[in-house]
């Protein structure tokens, strides 16, 4: 997968040769269960005003092959296991256990280019041990192991399958065992799986071997059934023909979504204004695309796509765990094209001057861990893809052996990779849900409705609800949900205008196990321009002069990383826009802000008792984002 990173790997490989959650709570307000929950076909937790539900959409095993290469052993229950709170090994040798406590949901999403077969390569009497090319793979000459697997990458990267790896019979047997696998640990009312896979398009002017280029991976999910076969970069590197496909899966009964990730890193092709061939987009494509990618994956391990400092220089919170080079590169991803916030800007421009808009997707959150469990939490990372990471070393988190400064560096590949890669990665994210009941078609037809919103690991629940006839005591009612959902519409919906300015509910609530909050904010879109406004504080009520709270003096001890101020715990505002113009099209999504922490770099060095590295930020604020609500003019 990535050239640098693959070499330090082989060295490596020839060289070693807080009390769990109990589930999610009802929202405060609406009744679970109760009555409801007796009714045929539902789970004791159902709830009519919905549930927060907490997962990760975004997790690797052995069998993907940028994962095995880096001794990548955990298997598909391994992580199901990991999910449901359990303690798995990590390819360096230490226990992995959840933060937080067991996840509500989670889904395996192994590179389906491939998939299963760099495993059997490595296992004695599989005819797939015989192939050359699995010779020089676990060779012990790194010049060979290299080689070998630049070659599988550049294969994915092309679309052009290697004949005598690409064997469907067997990739196709390893996916029965991943869906037979989701389907064993799915248990409605208590933890929900999905079939699903990576599909690992990368786009590149370059040519030649490895993996480098920009980021057009989508993560493909089946609400039940699933194919099969699945459609893979080396059926088309063309995520148009993913969606053709998809198209034709539904029309048989087969019912699936994908969404994109790591648009920050997409050399600015995610969203780009033209197609994949450079056509011209239309009503046609922009149906297509939201049919069949509702979300798109906001933040995980390589950094977070909400915006940049470039695209939002008014935005104080704009220069968040930005990472922007290339897959396997140490080039910087065009800015341009490649952010969530530009995408909502660009679809709204799209919509007044053409009548379609193919960028009104919801927000999700994921790790993308490829150690088959998800470091999700600031004080215990680990990181993402297996030994080559695996310590803080590795990480950049603390000065190379024998050295005792950060100014005396030296200069060799792994200190270039931790500098330019790993040390800027995240300790992200988790998707949240609001959904009836913890069941597969109640969470998928959340996903459908875009009613997710996504966190940088912690699970502070947030709603977002927006109507026309809420009063001033909605706020202070006792089924604050079922009245806003009855007047309006939650987060993930359009709300057609009446003339009159929208209210908007926002409703933020910390995570017990997390930080307390500091702000509530509503990032406001439109077609030329953005605004992000404070709505509600955790020291009283924004100036209505700059929007924005007033200094709440939080801060972080920096020798023991413990929070100097208390925050809050919940955050309610009902919101009306004072610059509303009622003839405009408005995209309006919900920010979350906790007090600031300790970022996991700085928790690392502290434990190791030297200084934080100087080039990262030391504090972090974690965050949360809502799926848009879109305010579109009435008739």
């Amino acid at each position: 997968m990535l050239k640098h990173t693959t070499a330090l790997a082989v060295i490596m490989l020839l060289s070693a040769c807080g009390k769990p959650a109990t589930g999610p709570a009802a929202p405060e307000g609406a009744a679970a269960g109760g009555a409801d929950a007796a009714v045929a076909g539902r789970t004791a937790g159902y709830n009519p005003d919905r549930n927060a539900y907490f997962g990760d959409l975004h997790i690797h095993t052995r069998d993907s092959f940028d994962a095995y290469i880096f001794n990548v052993r955990a298997t598909v229950d391994d992580a199901y296991r990991f999910a449901q709170g359990k303690t798995i090994k990590h390819p360096s040798g230490f226990d992995m256990t959840i933060a937080g406590g067991p996840l509500d949901f989670y889904t395996v999403t192994d590179h389906s280019e491939y998939l299963g077969i760099l495993p059997a390569m490595n296992t004695p009497g599989s005819k797939f041990a015989d192939l050359p090319r699995a010779k020089d793979m676990f060779s012990t000459d790194p010049d060979k192991i290299v080689a070998a697997f630049q070659g599988v990458g550049a294969s994915v990267r092309e679309g052009v399958p290697i004949a005598d790896m690409y064997d469907l019979d067997a990739i196709n047997t390893v996916w029965a065992e991943h869906v037979a696998a989701a389907d064993r640990y799915n248990e409605p009312g208590k933890f929900t799986t999905f079939s699903a896979y990576e599909y690992t398009s990368v786009t590149t002017d370059s040519e030649g071997e490895g993996f480098g280029g920009g980021n057009l991976h989508r993560n493909v999910f089946f609400k039940g059934a699933a194919p099969a076969q699945v459609f893979s970069t080396l059926d088309s590197t063309n995520p148009e023909d993913l969606w053709d496909w998809m198209d034709k899966q539904r029309a048989d009964g087969i019912e699936s979504i994908a969404i994109p990730h790591n648009s920050n890193v997409s050399n600015g092709q995610m969203f780009r204004l033209e197609t994949y061939h450079g056509e011209p987009l239309d009503a046609a494509y922009a149906e297509q695309r939201m049919r069949n990618e509702p979300l798109v994956e906001v933040t995980q391990v390589k950094g977070t796509s909400e915006t940049h400092p470039d695209l939002s220089p008014n935005d104080e919170w704009a220069n968040f765990e930005i990472y922007d080079e290339l897959l396997g590169s140490y080039d910087v991803s065009a800015t341009h094209g490649s952010y969530v916030r530009e995408a909502y800007r660009n679809g709204l421009k799209l919509q007044e001057t053409q009548g379609f808009d193919p960028f009104h997707f919801g927000l999700s959150a994921a790790s993308d861990s490829h150690v088959a469990g998800g470091a999700y939490s600031e004080a215990d990372y680990w990181s993402k893809i297996g030994i080559v990471d695996g310590t803080p070393v590795a990480r950049g988190s603390v000065p190379f052996p024998g050295t005792t400064s950060w100014d005396e560096q030296p200069d060799n590949m792994a200190v270039k990779n931790a500098t330019n890669w790993f040390s800027r990665w995240s300790a992200s994210g988790l998707t949240g849900v609001w959904a009836e009941e913890n069941t597969r078609d109640a969470i998928f037809d959340a996903f459908k409705r875009k009613e997710t919103f996504a966190t940088t690991g912690p699970r502070m629940r947030v709603r977002f609800f927006g109507g026309f006839g809420y009063d001033d005591g909605i706020m202070d009612s006792a089924d604050l949900a079922h009245r806003a959902y009855e007047g309006g519409v939650p987060m993930g919906g359009d709300l057609v205008g009446t003339g009159e300015a929208p209210s908007f509910i926002v409703w933020a609530q910390r995570d017990p196990n997390g930080g307390t909050l500091q702000r509530v904010q509503v990032v406001k879109v439109t077609s030329d321009g953005e605004e992000v406004i404070d709505v509600a504080c955790d020291n009283g009520t924004p100036d209505p002069s700059t929007k924005r709270c007033t200094d709440n003096g939080s801060s972080v001890d920096m020798t023991t990383c413990t929070p100097v101020n208390s925050g809050a715990s919940e955050l309610k505002a009902l919101w009306k826009d004072p610059d509303f113009d009622a003839s405009r099209r408005v995209t309006y999504y919900v920010r979350v802000l906790e007090n600031p922490s300790c970022r996991w770099s700085t928790w690392e060095a502290m434990r190791n008792g030297t200084p934080p590295r100087p080039d990262v930020p030391q504090t972090i604020q974690e965050r949360a984002y809502t799926s848009p609500i879109w305010y579109i003019p009435g008739n």
